[in-house]
């Protein structure tokens, strides 16, 4: 059978180009599997199951581009390795020769063209992922210098805190009734109450 997986970093970004692609090949709907995930690392859910509960000896799994894969050279590399040892063939739109070796029946991704291309469209998935990451990482430092912080906003204590936790610890009040009071989710009623007790210890 014919297997076709697609893969976007977010559940902002849109698949669309990677399904025409997959159903013009002629992969059905439904044996199209897709992760809006990072490319990092393999431990995508969707992916998972195509690969260890899905695909057997002579399916073939067609993918758009060898990035949708992973974005690790090494990950890249052992998958592809994974695949030729379990026979089943790997169909890489955007590498013509993967596509023609197999309509042809002839041997696996082992001819040199192949074997070249495969290399260097790994190294530069892996670079582009790099370069995220040092843009993000620029990005991040920038807004930092500019005063812009990062992560939940800090919980201050309501006005009425002390007197209601006062009520709380007589047992005048339940919890539920304190965190109403305060106007607080019970998140943030809980992380200020440890606040609390972790300074009385100190």
């Amino acid at each position: 059978m014919v297997f076709g997986y697609a893969r976007v970093s977010t559940k902002q970004q849109n698949e669309d180009r990677q399904l025409a692609a997959l159903k013009e090949y002629g992969v059905a709907d439904n044996c199209i599997y897709i992760d809006k995930e990072s490319g990092k690392n393999l431990q995508r859910e969707q992916y998972q199951i195509l690969r260890n509960a899905i695909l057997r000896e002579g399916d073939t799994l067609v993918i758009k581009e060898l990035d949708r894969l992973s974005r690790n050279k090494s990950d890249i590399k052992a998958e592809l390795e994974y695949y030729q040892q379990m026979k089943i063939k790997v169909v890489i739109l955007d590498i013509p020769t993967t596509k023609i070796t197999y309509e042809n029946e002839n041997k696996w991704v082992g001819d040199m063209i192949t074997a070249v291309l495969i290399e260097v469209l790994s190294s530069m998935a892996e670079q582009e992922r790099l370069k995220i990451r040092k843009r993000q990482a620029e990005g991040i430092a920038i807004a930092k210098k500019q005063g812009k912080k990062f992560g939940r906003p800090k919980v201050n204590k309501p006005s009425n805190w002390n007197s209601v936790i006062i009520a709380l610890d007589r047992g005048e009040i339940t919890a539920v009734e304190a965190m109403k009071k305060l106007r607080l989710k019970k998140t943030s009623f809980y992380k200020l109450k440890n606040a609390d007790k972790n300074a009385e210890m100190k």
